[in-house]
C-alpha cells in the first residue's frame, strides 16, 4: 500500500519537475524564471525524495531521502534570494533576458 502511495508521489513530482521545466523556456525574464525554478526544485523534487523514502520506509535510502528534502528546502530559497538580488543589482528589466 505505501509503495503505491509512494508511486502517485513520485509520479505527482514528475509533473511537478515537468511543468517547472516548460516554464523555464517559456517565461520571458530571469525573475519569473527564478520563481519557477524554485518552485520546481522545492517542491517536485521534495515530492519525489518523499516518494523514494514511502517506497523504502526503513531503510537507509529512506533517511537519506528525507534528508535531502531538509537539504533542500533550506539552500533553494537562499540561492534564489541570491540570484533575485545580483539580477536586481544588474537592474536586469523585465523582459531581458541576461547576457
Amino acid at each position: 500500500m505505501t509503495e503505491t502511495i509512494g508511486l502517485g508521489f513520485i509520479i505527482a513530482g514528475i509533473f511537478f519537475n515537468f511543468t517547472g521545466t516548460l516554464s523555464l523556456v517559456r517565461f520571458p525574464d530571469v525573475l519569473s524564471r527564478l520563481a519557477a525554478a524554485l518552485k520546481c526544485v522545492s517542491f517536485g523534487t521534495s515530492l519525489i525524495l518523499f516518494g523514494a523514502f514511502l517506497t523504502s520506509p526503513g531503510s537507509q535510502e529512506g533517511l537519506k531521502a528525507i534528508l535531502c528534502i531538509v537539504f533542500l528546502l533550506f539552500t533553494a530559497p537562499v540561492s534564489a534570494a541570491s540570484i533575485g538580488r545580483t539580477a536586481y543589482l544588474y537592474e536586469l528589466k523585465k523582459g531581458e533576458r541576461g547576457k
